[in-house]
């Protein structure tokens, strides 16, 4: 069992991972070791002071890689799963291997929403990002920017046109998408009005 101080089984036996991996189990003897005799050759201690380490709280469902048994005795919690990134790391853990690669990008596409969710609750608090100050691009101007890039011979300047299709793009896009739906919530509130005037009736069929 995981975490405790016994050992695990092996998945084959000992003969027969020395006859499919070459070179498997050469510091099996102890006088092929370098640390002989300086190592204490005891097989059966474990070191372990413990049978099973204490477990943290859970105050809330946990991820765990579905090759746990269980959920780590220890675990952090400064970050705990929320909204739609929270769903994908989720669906991640439960339904991908650590082996996998589909496990790791979708973490890494959890990451960009998350990215995004953030974007926008600042937004919502009236705290929107100012990508002109959170990317640093004053400095470019007040700590020699431009100046370190050239006859330095840094590896970065290969790269460094990508850097603002990276770092501006997505407030471009950003941008982008935002005018397009005010401009559409403006359209469809003048629509409003306009459908509200032509239903009132006149002066004329008041009189009449």
């Amino acid at each position: 069992m995981v975490y405790t101080p016994d050992k695990p089984p092996l998945p084959v036996s000992i003969e027969e991972l020395r006859a499919t991996i070459p070179g498997w189990g050469a510091d099996l003897d102890p006088k092929d070791r370098p640390s002989v005799p300086r190592e204490r050759f005891d097989p059966g201690a474990s070191g372990a002071h413990w049978d099973f380490p204490e477990r943290q709280p859970e105050k809330w469902p946990r991820e765990r890689s579905i090759e746990h048994a269980s959920l780590t005795p220890v675990f952090g919690t400064s970050c705990p799963p929320k909204g739609l990134s929270g769903v994908i790391r989720k669906y991640a853990y439960r339904r991908y291997s650590e082996a996998r690669a589909a496990h790791w990008l979708l973490l890494i596409a959890a990451d960009r929403v998350d990215s995004v969710e953030a974007s926008v609750t600042a937004l919502l608090r009236g705290h929107p990002d100012n990508p002109v100050t959170e990317t640093g691009i004053l400095s470019e101007f007040s700590h020699h920017g431009l100046s370190s890039r050239f006859g330095r011979k840094r590896a970065d300047v290969k790269h460094q046109w990508l850097d603002p299709i990276i770092v501006g793009g997505p407030q471009v896009l950003r941008g982008v998408v935002l005018y397009s739906v005010g401009k559409t919530a403006i359209r469809g509130v003048r629509g409003a009005q306009r459908a509200l005037r032509a239903s009132r009736p006149g002066p004329d069929s008041a009189g009449s």
